[in-house]
């Protein structure tokens, strides 16, 4: 499998408006302008967003004009794919561009944004910003009110009574414009933004009359379809500490792991199908090792890799105590999840609310309950354990 095979194949769901006649135009060895957005309604790029990541880095290293897009214009809408009910917040220019300020070295991880043929860095608010009257009502013009209302998820929200707020209703189009802006050549996105990047294919056919490649990958998803990102609180971010990450992926459930190797790893594609097989029969665990082991070796190195391997055979599987337990301040009156959360113990509150309830969460041995525990029930000098990885020694 040649270079082109491999970007128009692996890791990817549908092209449109297909894959012979996007081959048909790499193959005459024509370069293009492509881009992939993201809207930094958080501060962390997570392994949902690898995915796309390496399709924009094979591309790249094909010689292609990558664009890396920050939306912050687009998520000052906000974004509804795949939101059964209106958001509760929307974000202002200036809480995205707070948001976005690490996204480029995060992204750094897996795109080269130096050398010979760099990722071009754009923010949408540049162009989505400063529109006109006139011109919003233009690109309005291109699209009628039964093409945005067909939307599967709009249509869900309207058999069961749930509002669609203007600002979300407008979004494809506020995306789909920035294909226009660029005039971009093929946008990349997951499947749950196909709808978003039709309707920029169909503005660029209509405004600056040419072609536009859509190229979607899938989604990193249990057999339950429960997504692996933000939304869902279950966020494995790329610039994770190695053991943090390594042990984040050995939580996932078993049935991510051939899916997550075709689409997270250069594992070949013959070798995955052999693991496939082997684990209908063998315990999973060496697989989803090997697993975490390639992507910590992918987004830090090799030897991060193996230090990440050996501590969690030793304070996992092995079941030690690490001598080196870092020393937290809890203070009167605040409560223990907030100074986890504060401290990256936890990425969340909600996600503090799930280790606890699935009894992740103890002090000393003994099962956290309760949580809203204070931190004034906690005993100075114990040991906080959240989940298979995380110790903090509690100073009061």
């Amino acid at each position: 499998m040649d270079g082109i095979e491999q970007l128009l194949t692996r890791g990817v769901d549908k092209i449109y408006p297909s894959k012979d006649a996007l081959e048909k135009v790499l193959r005459s060895g024509k370069k293009l302008k492509l881009y992939e957005g993201f809207d930094p309604t958080g501060t962390d790029l997570h392994i949902g967003h690898m995915i796309g990541l390496r399709k924009l880095s094979q591309w790249q290293k094909l010689g292609h004009h990558v664009i890396f897009l920050i939306g912050t214009g687009t998520g000052q809408a906000g974004d509804p794919s795949g939101k059964l009910s209106s958001r509760e917040k929307f974000f202002s220019e200036e809480e995205l561009k707070q948001n976005a300020k690490d996204y480029v070295t995060q992204a750094k991880k897996l795109l080269d944004f130096d050398g010979p043929n760099p990722v071009e860095i754009l923010y949408n608010c540049d162009w989505l910003n400063k529109l006109g009257y006139s011109q919003i009502l233009e690109i309005f013009g291109h699209l009628t009110h039964q093409q945005l209302i067909e939307r599967d998820m709009f249509q869900e929200r309207i058999k069961a009574n749930s509002d669609i707020n203007i600002r979300e209703f407008i979004y494809p189009i506020l995306q789909g414009y920035d294909s226009v802006a660029m005039d971009v050549d093929l946008e990349l996105g997951g499947t749950d933004q196909t709808f978003n990047m039709l309707v920029g294919r169909k503005l660029q056919r209509s405004i600056n009359n040419r072609e536009k490649f859509v190229m979607t990958t899938p989604l990193l998803a249990d057999s339950k379809g429960t997504k692996i990102g933000k939304s869902e609180g279950n966020v494995i971010g790329l610039t994770d500490k190695p053991e943090d990450l390594f042990g984040k992926i050995m939580s996932l459930s078993d049935d991510v792991i051939v899916k997550a190797m075709e689409y997270l790893t250069d594992i070949p594609m013959e070798e995955i199908k052999e693991i496939e097989e082997k684990m209908k029969h063998e315990n999973p665990i060496v697989y989803k090792k090997k697993l975490a082991y390639e992507i910590v070796k992918q987004l830090n190195s090799d030897e991060d890799a193996r230090r990440a391997e050996e501590a969690f055979r030793s304070v996992v599987q092995e079941k030690t105590v690490p001598l080196d337990i870092p020393e937290f301040n809890f203070q009167s009156g605040a409560t223990v999840s907030g100074t986890a959360t504060a401290n990256n113990l936890v990425d969340s509150n909600s996600e503090w609310k799930r280790l606890v309830s699935q009894g992740a969460v103890s002090v000393d041995g003994k099962r956290v309950e309760n949580p809203f525990m204070k931190n004034d029930e906690l005993p100075d000098g114990g040991i906080l354990k959240i989940g298979n990885r995380n110790y903090a020694r509690i100073k009061k």
